[in-house]
């Protein structure tokens, strides 16, 4: 736990051990960062405290290692490293940036795609579903009925991406993607990172919106400048571990009805740079229909503004996610202060963040990957 007062020019005196009495979301060194820290905290310190009293809602999951994920780790019982070897996945593809050894291991210009669950197939979706979607998905519990994944299964761990996705298709109004009445959905991602070594994840994306072809351009200053415009085609779902399985053997999507309806599609393209500076060259090949920007930090970085302000000009439905609610309230502010539009995407929790609280917060409320979602599904003042 960082002392919360520790940017405020003088060094932290040692461990950041006393809470703010009010809220208990952040602590301190000492008391005077404690006091230097007040007309920064001040505000926030409130609405902190309405978090705090829905934490319990935050660490609710239907899975068999929600508590060791969850309130184990952020009690430092468990880490993100034991939970993912209890697993068999720790450092392993796919899994490798999930905890803090991956960040000494991994290079983002590794461009071999990594398309193996590392899991047996009774515990991964890696080929199609018995059946279509006929509702809705709107929660993990729901998602793995469907999809006949065990819920000691830790493949939610990475599937929060495309099904972050897919909830955000949802909440901006457009549900009706899924139902395939349009044959085309095309997405600009914004500020991948991790998503670069999890690419195969995404082909979860063919089972969620069926008969449609999925082109997403994820654009960012993570992304090598020697894989710019490289474009991927992922034709399977992310293998297992099954030799006999025959997910070895697809070679391509099969359509639900051969009569009827078109076979799915997943295409990447990848696009280093701000969203900004990039938007000319991505316009002339993709106009999207969403924009989906993943724990986005909106207040944290300057670079938004100028990207906030093109998306209010193109008039496309954006939604943006975040690790805690506070970090939400502050980008919507930003929004609103550089638009002057308010959102009509309320700030709401993401039934598909990821089940595995972050480690060594800033605050003490437990934050999760793509947390909370919030946007705006038209802009006008």
């Amino acid at each position: 736990m960082e002392c919360a007062g520790k940017r405020q020019g003088t060094r932290c005196t040692g461990p950041a051990t006393r809470r703010c009495a009010r809220c208990g979301a952040v602590a301190y060194c000492s008391v005077s960062h404690q006091i230097v820290h007040w007309p920064d905290h001040k505000e926030e310190c409130g609405r902190l405290e309405q978090h705090m009293k829905h934490m319990d809602i935050l660490n609710e999951f239907p899975f068999t290692f929600t508590q060791e994920a969850t309130v184990q780790v952020c009690e430092k019982l468990e880490t993100r490293c034991s939970v993912l070897k209890k697993r068999g996945v720790h450092q392993m593809g796919m899994w490798l940036y999930e905890c803090c050894c991956g960040n000494s291991v991994i290079s983002f210009d590794c461009s071999r795609l990594n398309n193996s669950w590392d899991l047996l197939n009774t515990f991964c979706p890696c080929t199609e579903p018995l059946s279509m979607i006929s509702k809705h998905l709107t929660s993990w519990k729901e998602y793995c009925e469907w999809r006949s994944i065990p819920l000691d299964s830790p493949v939610s761990l990475l599937l929060h991406r495309p099904l972050t996705i897919y909830y955000a298709t949802q909440v901006a109004g457009l549900g009706r993607w899924t139902s395939g009445i349009s044959h085309k959905l095309h997405i600009h991602y914004l500020g991948p990172e991790k998503e670069l070594l999890q690419l195969s994840v995404f082909s979860e994306l063919h089972a969620l919106f069926p008969n449609v072809h999925v082109h997403i351009e994820l654009v960012g200053p993570a992304i090598p400048q020697h894989r710019d415009g490289e474009m991927i085609e992922l034709c399977n779902y992310a293998h297992c571990l099954d030799r006999d399985c025959i997910c070895k053997s697809s070679s391509e999507t099969v359509s639900w009805d051969a009569h009827t309806s078109k076979p799915s599609t997943v295409t990447l393209q990848l696009r280093s740079g701000f969203y900004h500076d990039r938007y000319n060259d991505i316009a002339q090949d993709s106009s999207p229909h969403l924009i989906v920007a993943p724990n986005a930090g909106i207040a944290a970085y300057s670079s938004w503004l100028p990207t906030i302000e093109l998306i209010k000009d193109m008039n496309i439905p954006a939604v943006f996610s975040d690790y805690c609610k506070e970090a939400c309230h502050l980008g919507a502010s930003c929004i609103t202060g550089v638009t002057g539009c308010p959102l009509n995407i309320p700030i709401q929790l993401n039934p598909f963040r990821q089940p595995m609280v972050v480690e060594d917060s800033v605050l003490l409320l437990p934050c999760y990957s793509n947390c909370f979602l919030y946007g705006m599904s038209k802009w006008s003042v």
